[in-house]
Order: C-alpha cells, then structure tokens, then sequence
C-alpha cells in the first residue's frame, strides 16, 4: 500500500536493468515516483539536471565512473538531489567514503530487505542520515575511534585519502586539482602536508604507503 504524503521523485542509477525494473516497482508501489533511470554515471550526470529528482538511489559499482565519483559531481550539478547508495557491497572504506567524502545520505545494501530501503527512502526524505543495520557498526565504529586507519598508519582525513588516491595513481598535482574542483595550489598544499604527515619524502613514496595500506591496488 502507498504511504499516505510520500510522492517523492527518484532517479534509478545501476547498470543491471532487472535491479531498476525490481526498484521501479518496489518504489512506485509505495508512492513515489520515478522520474529517470540511467545505467551509468554519465548519463545519471546529464538527466538529474533535466528531472531534479529529490532521492537518487545510486549503485556503488558503475562502468566508468563509479558511484562515488558520480555522487561528487552529481551534488555539484543536482545539489537539491540526496543521494542514497544501494550497494552489494558492506566494506569499511567504501562505507566511510560513500557517506564522507561523497556526502551521500544513505547507505543500504542490496541484500537487506526492501522494507529497509524504503525506511532510508522516507528517513532521507526527511533530511535524516540513513544507514542500514548491517553496516551502521562500521561507520559509528569509525567515527568514535578515528585515530588510526586500518593499517596502524597516521590517520587521514577523507580529503587526505583521496588525494593520495590520486597521487598512487599517478596524477598531477593539476589534474587532481581537476578532479576535486580545487585549485592547483591547494592540491600542491595537500601533497606536501601529506608527505610531512606520513614522514615521507618523495612521491614515489607515497605510491608505495598508497600501495600498502590498500589505498590503491598494486599494478
């Protein structure tokens, strides 16, 4: 039965058409409505400023870009959109980064129950933060003992990681300027607070920490 009020414009963003169709009438049969589907970051881009859907349920695995990315621009292109993941996947990092550094408001995976979608859904809706059960642990767990990360190494802001992301993957400090829309200056700034964070001198040497404590993987 619909929920008596909940007429919410969603946009459907996953690469499988049978998880759309599937969320299509898992949503509608609760009163919202859906207002757009693309089954890839770049088309999600282009149709969330012609539509303006209030949620937009995003898959954390794109071919392309992935979810994270995408919610980054998207909130640059559609700020009035909150982004709710809907993924397979319950690992701590993408976790942390998808409700960090992405900003998105929810968290949900794929193999919880639909009613649990539709809480995030309606709780999101309402300019709450939503995280399903299972991975709740992970991100509180993170939050209230942020010293160290998960190799014993100093602790990195979510703006550290992913300009050290970034460096172990060999881009300069213009293009990851480009990448995180700040200026080329800032991007030098972080290099080099990251090299006196980590006690390390070179570049390479940040690849090589990048490569160890799983930031990137190795080639």
């Amino acid at each position: 039965m619909p929920t008596p009020g909940f007429n919410l414009k969603v946009m459907l963003v996953d690469d499988h058409h049978v998880v759309r169709a599937a969320l299509r009438a898992l949503l509608e049969q609760h009163g919202c409505e859906i207002i757009g589907e693309a089954e890839d970051a770049e088309t999600a881009l282009k149709l969330a400023p012609r539509v303006h859907p209030q949620i937009v349920l995003m898959d954390l695995e794109l071919p392309g870009i992935d979810g994270i990315d995408a919610t980054r621009h998207l909130r640059r292109v559609a700020p009035e959109a909150k982004v709710i993941f809907l993924s397979a996947h319950d690992d701590e990092k993408d976790v942390i980064e998808a409700l960090t550094a992405a900003g998105a408001a929810g968290y949900v995976l794929k193999s919880d129950a639909p009613e649990e979608l539709i809480s995030a859904v309606q709780a999101v809706s309402r300019g709450k933060r939503y995280l399903s059960p299972s991975v709740a642990p992970l991100f509180l767990m993170r939050v209230s003992n942020p010293a160290r990360d998960d190799a014993g190494g100093p602790a990195l802001t979510p703006r550290e990681r992913e300009v050290l992301r970034l460096v172990g993957l060999g881009q300069t400090s213009k293009e990851i300027a480009q990448r995180l829309e700040i200026s080329p200056k800032t991007a030098q700034a972080h290099r080099e607070n990251l090299k006196q964070k980590l006690n390390l001198r070179t570049t390479a040497e940040l690849v090589r920490y990048a490569i160890k404590h799983k930031i990137i993987k190795a080639l």
